[in-house]
């Protein structure tokens, strides 16, 4: 599987389409397609895998885990950015400031 077959295929996962993924990674139009043929910039690899919440060596097929050595911390994966859903459908975006709103309010009562 390609680099770019793995980042559409996990976007895919997530909700996002190639598209999207650009614009979030604040990538030109259509960059992403480049990477069926030639290897991305280290940097542009990352800002992806970030988006994406992989390792950058899961997208270069180095590894099968999505999220090698992730902190025990249940608290630290969260991400504000995360694209969410229900019962297979998005969410609205004035529904999710509410669930994001309701999260920090979770975990600024755990801090006390």
């Amino acid at each position: 599987m390609s680099i770019f077959e793995r980042t559409k295929e996990t976007a895919q996962r997530q909700g996002l389409t190639v598209s999207m993924l650009e614009k979030r990674a604040n990538l030109s139009e259509n960059s992403l397609y480049t990477w069926k043929k030639s290897t991305p910039k280290a940097d542009n690899l990352r800002k992806v895998a970030d988006i994406l919440h992989v390792s950058t060596d899961y997208l270069l097929g180095r590894t099968d885990e999505m999220n090698p050595a992730q902190s025990n911390n249940e608290l630290s994966g969260f991400d504000e950015e995360i694209m969410m859903a229900f019962d297979g459908k998005p969410i609205p975006d004035e529904d999710k400031e509410k669930l994001l709103e309701f999260a920090r309010f979770l975990r600024s009562q755990r801090g006390k």
